[in-house]
């Protein structure tokens, strides 16, 4: 199994109200239901008010690399990269457990 963990970081001066965050939560969100490669699916808002912490986070499972690339270039995974591009940044880890 893959773990694939992703955390964002939202630009500055961007709020979660924002009708672009919304919506890009939401269209993460409904990825668990969309993706028949996902095994485990969450994701949620920090709620740390820690500096160093970032604001929204994804982790996920796939069963090996093949079902990584797959979910990745999915439509619906590349739709959601896509709203989030515009108003975050983030780093991802990719391991096997």
């Amino acid at each position: 199994m893959i773990r694939h963990l992703v955390l964002f970081k939202l630009n500055e001066g961007v709020e979660r109200d924002d009708p672009r965050v919304v919506a890009g939560a939401a269209a993460f969100r409904a990825l668990g239901g969309q993706i028949e490669e996902l095994r485990f699916w969450e994701c949620a808002w920090n709620i740390s008010d820690r500096p160093i912490a970032y604001d929204f986070a994804i982790n996920s499972a796939v069963e090996d690399t093949d079902a990584l690339t797959r979910y990745l270039e999915h439509p619906a995974h590349q739709a959601g990269v896509a709203l989030w591009r515009e108003f975050a940044t983030w780093v991802i880890a990719d391991y096997e457990f």
